[in-house]
């Protein structure tokens, strides 16, 4: 480890003008490049204090031994210079996009006597005209095999073509109608180019006028009865059609633009693109990258540019829609201007279609993400090395075969929850997951989050506690024919017991507060075997018990990526039953304490009433007049609604439409009750018969 000081340079030494940087290592292999408007004040920012860095760039300026600039006119040169240095020296410590292919595009090579389609990549060639870019090739071969039936112009290569015409025969393609044949003379060069030109017309857009020609010349041949033509006819046209459904508008003013969204975590970013030509998606492109740099959206959409446009990347269109404008966005345009030689608009698209299809394109960087996560955790190799690292670098004293994490849901102290999920050999058991309801010391909640995960902590372990006292679980549980148990059972209802194991890690969503009361409360049960980190979420430090530092665990190791996984998967446990318990606390009524006064006479007195406030204006006699309520209800009602301290009604609470549909009592309940506890996601089960729905009404509780 290299102490930065050692090779600062003096500040007077560094010109206060834009450029570009690169910091190299020992054997002087560069590993970042970097570009400034001001180097001395970029560069001051690497020599601060190595705590107050985020801990890639300290690992980053510790590695490197020198630190080298150019100085540049202006911070177009400097964008260039610094994408240059960058595809030349592949530095470890810049956030790469691995794809970065060439796209293919569907080319007509119209500067030749005979044009040809073809897939083509690379550099644009003069005299050829371009269509996409495509996601891949097969999918411009998909295209192309399906408009030759009517557009039949040449696809073979030079040296095909040239053998057909010096034997006098052509080939398949031309045999099949695939093509017009024009290396036989069985079509002309005019005419050929004539059809290439109808073929670009259709690529470029027009699709309208070759369908509606196509169905005038099936008509007209149907009218002589000429059948056979008619039915090619008919078939081109299907053929046409299949063709503009693959190539749906998206945005209805035509333009050619990409679309780029980000989704990520501290760890990874997955990349989605769509390159929209004509008003028309023409082909997409996803990476997921390693977040080696300590960059905001913004710096990660400048990084994702300078990459897909520069040297032997996509052609640039009139518009590039991004999620986050960089800081330098002006001079990033005028370099995208460049490339293209006309002007083009780089911007965050805020309303309409593009702001639409923008969310449409976040929306696959999020599932690419997810799936990439997905069958990263399915990789047995990485789980074993996930639990190994984990082992190692927490001196645990086993491998965590069971780790359960606890997360808190609230919002503004009102209806808090706690999670609890389990990970099994590196891998959610769902049926052992579990909510719990906070109470707090009175009764009415925590009072904030450490009393919260306190509790929660708690009632954890005691229910472990009293499980295993009455003979659940263990290592030696046993059936009554002496076989050992697969897995803890209640012996009083056979059913899985709920809290019968104890994890070998476990872990709270994060520092060093909720550790610190996540300890606590294991040392007053006194549970000393349990090892228990916390996951800090703003740079996914590993938190132990009692110490002053954190737990930085490699940016590689599978075994912070399973902590994050687990830490993500109780949050979303935990937030999804929070959102639902507020949702069922907005809909309730006052009318569902009332004893005796089910949905079907609430839905009754709604009816006559049209609100709950009239009802509680009306007396006991005009409540039992309603059909199904006697008198001795009516006066239960009106107590109800008039006691004092019952719920103030809202003058201006709108009134209920009648009308309006019950909720569904055959729903299944989206967990099954467990005490103060619910069982998790895959032992919720649908009830016989849920709770009885309540009426919606104008008047909610406080």
């Amino acid at each position: 480890m290299t102490n930065p000081a050692s090779y600062r340079p003096r500040p007077g030494e560094i010109p206060d003008a834009p450029g570009v940087y690169r910091f190299s290592d020992p054997s002087g292999r560069v590993i970042y490049v970097g570009k400034a408007k001001s180097l001395r004040s970029r560069l001051a920012n690497y020599f601060a204090d190595l705590s107050t860095l985020h801990p890639r760039t300290a690992t980053m300026v510790t590695t490197a031994n020198r630190v080298e600039w150019t100085v540049v006119g202006t911070e177009v040169e400097a964008l260039s210079l610094e994408y240059s240095w960058i595809k030349e020296f592949d530095p470890r410590f810049n956030v790469k996009y691995r794809d970065d292919k060439s796209y293919p595009y569907l080319a007509v090579t119209m500067g030749e006597e005979i044009p040809r389609v073809q897939v083509m990549r690379g550099a644009k060639r003069a005299g050829t005209r371009y269509f996409g870019p495509y996601s891949h090739a097969w999918a411009i071969r998909e295209t192309v095999d399906l408009l030759l039936r009517v557009f039949p112009i040449r696809s073979c290569s030079a040296g095909v073509f040239r053998r057909a015409a010096s034997s006098g025969r052509p080939c398949l393609l031309g045999y099949i109608d695939k093509c017009s044949a024009p290396c036989v003379g069985s079509i002309s060069p005019e005419d050929h180019r004539a059809l290439a030109e109808d073929f670009c017309a259709f690529m470029a857009g027009e699709t309208a006028t070759f369908v509606r020609r196509l169905e005038r010349e099936m008509a007209s041949a149907a009218a002589e009865l000429d059948f056979e033509r008619a039915a090619r006819l008919r078939d081109d046209l299907g053929a046409l059609r299949r063709v503009v459904e693959k190539n749906a508008v998206v945005l209805s003013d035509g333009t050619d633009a990409d679309v780029f969204a980000l989704a990520g975590d501290e760890l990874e970013v997955s990349v989605q693109v769509f390159h929209v030509r004509g008003g028309r998606v023409r082909g997409q492109r996803g990476w997921v990258s390693e977040r080696v740099e300590d960059l905001d959206d913004a710096a990660l959409v400048e990084r994702l540019l300078l990459q897909v446009y520069g040297e032997g990347g996509a052609d640039v269109p009139r518009e590039v829609l991004v999620p986050a404008l960089p800081e330098d966005a002006p001079e990033l345009a005028e370099w995208l201007a460049r490339s293209r030689g006309a002007k083009v608009s780089l911007r965050v698209p805020a309303r309409g279609d593009k702001r639409a299809l923008a969310e449409t394109v976040r929306t696959n960087a999020e599932g690419a993400l997810a799936l990439h996560k997905t069958r990263r955790a399915g990789d047995l190799t990485a789980r074993s090395r996930a639990l190994a690292d984990l082992e190692r670098e927490l001196d645990l004293p086993t491998s965590p075969l069971r780790i359960e994490c606890f997360d808190i849901s609230t919002t503004q102290g009102s209806h808090q929850v706690g999670s609890m999920v389990v990970f099994e050999d590196g891998v959610p058991r769902k049926s052992a997951y579990r909510h719990f309801v906070v109470r707090g010391a009175d009764g009415t909640g925590a009072r904030d989050d450490t009393e919260a995960m306190h509790e929660v902590i708690s009632r954890r372990f005691k229910r472990l506690a009293a499980e295993r006292a009455a003979g659940i679980g263990g290592s030696d549980a046993v059936d009554e024919d002496g076989i050992p148990l697969s897995g803890a059972v209640d012996p009083t209802t056979g059913r899985p017991a709920r809290f019968a194991y104890a994890p070998q890690l476990l872990v709270v969503d994060g520092g060093p507060p909720q550790v610190a009361a996540a300890q606590r409360a294991l040392d007053e049960l006194g549970v000393d075997d349990v090892a228990l980190v916390g996951l800090a979420k703003r740079l996914e430090e590993v938190w132990l018990p009692g110490e002053e530092f954190p737990v930085v665990l490699p940016r590689t190791s599978e075994g912070l990526y399973l902590l994050q996984r687990v830490r993500d998967e109780a949050h979303r446990f935990a937030i999804t039953h929070h959102r639902k318990r507020r949702s069922t606390a907005m809909t309730r009524s006052v009318l569902d304490d009332v004893p005796g006064l089910g949905p079907a006479r609430q839905r009754a007195l709604l009816a006559a009433f049209r609100s709950v406030r009239a009802l509680a204006a009306a007396t006991p006699d005009e409540i039992a007049a309603v059909p199904g309520i006697g008198p001795t209800l009516a006066q239960v009602v009106h107590e109800a609604l008039t006691r004092p301290g019952a719920p103030a009604l809202d003058a201006e609470a709108p009134a209920l439409d009648a009308e309006a549909p019950a909720l569904d009592a055959g729903a299944p309940a989206a967990t099954e009750a467990v005490g103060d506890e619910a069982v998790g996601d895959e032992a919720a089960k649908p009830r016989a018969a849920a709770a009885p729905p309540r009426a919606e009404a104008g008047i909610l509780e406080p």
